[in-house]
Formats: structure tokens, C-alpha cells, sequence
């Protein structure tokens, strides 16, 4: 059954970021059969700035978990911006978190939690969580997480 995932957004008192435009040659959204794949997403703020840092040096883990939580929030603005009405997808399929974080920072799971937890809240946790990767990495611009993730569509 389809929910109105802008409603529940709306009831969540989620604030979206303004979609940011692609920094390099890529589709920000592609569409393939019944799949939305969306491209690796950053944590930008409303104000449109990002939140940096590595996690376990500049960052607590709890920090780089609402660092996740925020590419959530973008990722569904980038959705809503470049594909159109939530409401046609069905379910999140796969997720690739990216940390950046020291080389000795053990929690790159906990991290993207903050990702996968919203995207439960957003499309209940049926159909809000799927199979995921987390690992740790070096991030252009130093952002703090990067995403991306795939979606199956109604």
C-alpha cells in the first residue's frame, strides 16, 4: 500500500535541504525499470553548507550518525527534486555508507545508522530498511558521510 511519504515527513517535522546540483558528470537520480538509483549524497544543511570532518578525530561517532541522518535529508530533497513524488517509491533496496573517518575509528555501522534509521522512520521499517554496506574512507571536500543507495519503485 502506498503512504503519503511527504505527509509522514511533514508529521516526522523533517526539514529537507535544498537539493544540491551535481559537482561533476554524473545524474544526480536514474531510473532503470522498476529501480531508482540515487547518486552519492553528502550531509548539506539547510543553510546549504556541509557538515565535515572525520569521524573519530574532528567528530564523535554520535556527530557522524546525524552527519548520516542528514544525507538522509538530502537524499530525499535530491529524490523530490530530480525525480518527482515520493510516494512512488516502494522501499529502499541497498545502501553504500561512506565515512570519512580515522584510520583507527572501528563504528562505520553505527554511523550509517543514522541514515537507515531515518529512512525507517520515513517509510516504516518494512519497507524502510534494506541490505547496506558501511565502510570507512577518505571524502572529497572532507565531507563527513557520503550515500548512496537504490530503491524499488511501485
Amino acid at each position: 500500500m502506498k503512504q503519503d511519504t511527504d505527509l509522514r515527513i511533514a508529521e516526522l517535522g523533517l526539514i529537507l535541504p535544498p537539493a544540491p546540483k551535481p559537482m561533476g558528470v554524473y545524474k544526480p537520480v536514474l531510473v532503470i525499470d522498476k529501480f531508482l538509483y540515487v547518486s552519492g549524497q553528502g550531509p548539506l544543511l539547510p543553510d546549504g553548507s556541509m557538515i565535515k570532518g572525520r569521524v573519530g578525530a574532528d567528530l564523535t561517532l554520535e556527530e557522524g550518525k546525524n552527519a548520516a541522518r542528514q544525507v538522509g535529508l538530502t537524499m530525499l530533497s535530491t529524490i523530490k527534486a530530480n525525480f518527482g513524488d515520493l510516494k512512488k517509491i516502494k522501499r529502499i533496496v541497498k545502501t553504500l555508507g561512506m565515512v570519512n573517518s580515522s584510520t583507527d575509528f572501528e563504528g562505520h555501522p553505527a554511523v550509517i545508522n543514522g541514515f537507515s534509521e531515518l529512512m525507517a522512520e520515513v517509510f516504516g521499517h518494512e519497507n524502510g530498511v534494506g541490505v547496506r554496506s558501511a565502510v570507512g574512507m577518505i571524502l572529497p571536500s572532507n565531507i563527513a558521510v557520503e550515500i548512496e543507495a537504490m530503491f524499488e519503485l511501485y
